[in-house]
C-alpha cells in the first residue's frame, strides 16, 4: 500500500451545510427525526482517536505484513479453491474502466463489449462441457448446483435427490438448504474409499427421483465413472447432474459426451485469484430442452439493422423480468467480471494451453502420490485422479498441517470434521508446484515420522 493509493475524502463543515440547504434540512439531527429517541446513540463512538495519515500507514502496512500469501509460501491445498497460474493479460483487460465499473448489463444491447465478453465465455464453457448452451454465469459453483437441483425437479416434476458424499461438503450445505425451501428430499450417497458407492446409489434411485448429482473429478480428486451414474438414472428416468472442474475438462471426456443432462461448476480455476475463497464464478450448461429453464441470462449473438455482428441478451427466465410464479430461478445477476477473467483466461491460454495446464496438473500430482508412497505413505485414491488426492496418515492431519506451516508450506485440507476422518488428508498439485516443493512437503511428514 502507498501513499498514492491511500486517500480521504473528507467533508467540510461548508460541505455540509451546502448539502442540508440543498435538500432543505437545518441541521444534521433533523435527518434523524423518524429514529425514537430511545434508540439513538448519545454519546462519542467506541473508536480510536484519529491519528494522521503518515500514522495510519504505518499501523496498516504492519497489519497487512502479518498475511502470509501464496507468493510466500508454497499452498498444497485445493478443496474447491486453486492456486493456479494467472496470465498478466486476465488483471490487464478487467482492470479497463470500461469493464471493472460494469455491474450487468440492463441497457443491454448498449453494452456490446461486455455482452460480446458473455458471449465468449459461455462459448468457451460449452465447449469445455460437452453441452449445448451454458448461461451469462451465476455466483459460484456450489449456487449452479443448487440451481441445477431446482431445475430438475421442475423438469420431471419429481422431489428426490440422490446427492454423492463425494460431491464438496460445502456444496451440499447449499443443496440441502435451498432444498427446503423447493421442498424436495435429498438422499445422500455413502462413499466406497475414493468414489461414489454405486450399488447404493443403484438401490437410492427411484422413480421419484429427480436428479442423481456426482462431482467430476469429484471432492478426494478422483475421476466418477459418469458413463455407470448415467445408466443408473437412465433406468428410473432421473436426470445426471455433473459438477465439473472446467480445468480437468481440458482432458477429461466432456460430461456432455458421457450423458450429463446438467453441467455445473466453477471457473476459479480460469484467471481468478484465491483471495481468501472468493468471489468466483458459477457456469451452468444445459442442451438446447432445457434452455427455457436455465437460470440467469443467456447472450446470443445475432446482426443489426446494418447486417454487422451484434450481441443481445436472448433468454432473462428470472423474476426480475417476468411473472414471479414463472420464473426458473431467484437468480438475479450475473458475475460478468469474473466470467470477463475467466474467458480471457482461457483465450490467453487457447486450447493447447488449456489441455497442457491440465496435464501438468495429472503429472505433477502423480508424482506427488508416488513419491509420498515410496516413502511409505499411504495413499486413499484407488481411482485416477486429476490434482487432488488424499493421504492417509499415522497422526492426525491437523499435526501435520501444523508441522508443514512451521516448515514454510500451506498444508492441505484435513477431512477430519467433514468426513470424521482425522488421519486423512487431502492435498493438491497445481501446474505451479514445483519439485523441489513436493519433495519439502514429504521431508516433513517423514521428518514427524521420525520424531
Amino acid at each position: 500500500m502507498t501513499e498514492e493509493q491511500f486517500r480521504y475524502l473528507p467533508d467540510t463543515a461548508e460541505d455540509e451545510k451546502e448539502m442540508l440547504a440543498v435538500i432543505g434540512v437545518e441541521s444534521m439531527e433533523n435527518l434523524f427525526t423518524d429514529i425514537p429517541e430511545g434508540i439513538r446513540l448519545k454519546e462519542e463512538l467506541a473508536i480510536p482517536a484519529a491519528v494522521s495519515e503518515s500514522e495510519l500507514l504505518k499501523q496498516m502496512k504492519s497489519m497487512a505484513e502479518k498475511n502470509v500469501s501464496a507468493g510466500q509460501m508454497p499452498i498444497f491445498m485445493g478443496a474447491g479453491t486453486y492456486d493456479h497460474y494467472i496470465p498478466s493479460v486476465v488483471d490487464a483487460v478487467i482492470s479497463r474502466s470500461e469493464f471493472y465499473t460494469a455491474y450487468t448489463p440492463y441497457q443491454a444491447e448498449a453494452s456490446q463489449g461486455e455482452l460480446q465478453a458473455i458471449f465468449e465465455f459461455q462459448s468457451m464453457i460449452s465447449e469445455l462441457t460437452g453441452m449445448e448452451a451454458t448461461n451469462s454465469s451465476l455466483y459460484d459453483g456450489f449456487a449452479s448446483l443448487s440451481e441445477a437441483v431446482g431445475l430438475a425437479a421442475a423438469v420431471t416434476k419429481r422431489n428426490e435427490i440422490v446427492l454423492s458424499q463425494a460431491v464438496h461438503p460445502n456444496a451440499r450445505a447449499v443443496v440441502h438448504a435451498a432444498a427446503k425451501g423447493r421442498g424436495l428430499d435429498v438422499i445422500e450417497v455413502l462413499t466406497e474409499k475414493d468414489v461414489t458407492n454405486f450399488n447404493v446409489t443403484r438401490c437410492l434411485t427411484t422413480p421419484d427421483t429427480a436428479a442423481i448429482v456426482v462431482q467430476y473429478p469429484n471432492f478426494f480428486g478422483s475421476v466418477e465413472d459418469l458413463a455407470v451414474v448415467k445408466k443408473i438414472a437412465e433406468d428410473k428416468g432421473a436426470l445426471l447432474i455433473v459438477m465439473a472442474n472446467p480445468l480437468a475438462l481440458g482432458i477429461l471426456e466432456a460430461p456432455g459426451k458421457l450423458g450429463a443432462d446438467i453441467v455445473v461448476g466453477d471457473t476459479q480455476p480460469f484467471g481468478l485469484p484465491m483471495s481468501f475463497g472468493g468471489p468466483h464464478c458459477g457456469y451452468f450448461s444445459v442442451n438446447q430442452k432445457h434452455i427455457r429453464k436455465v437460470p440467469g441470462r443467456i447472450v446470443g449473438e445475432t446482426v443489426d439493422a446494418d447486417g454487422e455482428r451484434a450481441f443481445v441478451l436472448t433468454l432473462q427466465s428470472r423474476e426480475q423480468h417476468i411473472r414471479r410464479e414463472k420464473a426458473t430461478s431467484y437468480m438475479s445477476s450475473n458475475q460478468a467480471l469474473n466470467a470477463l477473467a475467466s474467458a480471457v483466461c482461457m483465450a490467453a491460454l487457447g486450447k493447447q494451453g488449456v489441455q497442457e495446464m491440465a496435464q501438468l496438473n495429472v503429472n505433477k500430482a502423480a508424482y506427488f502420490a508416488q513419491a509420498l508412497q515410496d516413502k511409505g505413505f499411504a495413499i486413499l485414491n484407488q481411482s485416477p485422479f486429476f490434482n487432488e488426492f488424499v493421504i492417509d496418515l499415522p497422526s492426525p492431519a491437523e499435526e501435520a498441517n501444523r508441522a508443514l506451516l512451521e516448515a514454510g508450506i500451506i498444508g492441505g485440507y484435513s477431512l477430519a470434521e467433514t468426513y470424521h476422518k482425522p488421519n486423512q488428508l487431502l492435498v493438491c498439485a497445481t501446474e505451479k508446484r514445483t519439485k523441489e516443493e513436493i519433495d519439502r512437503f514429504i521431508a516433513v511428514l517423514e521428518g514427524m515420522n521420525h520424531a
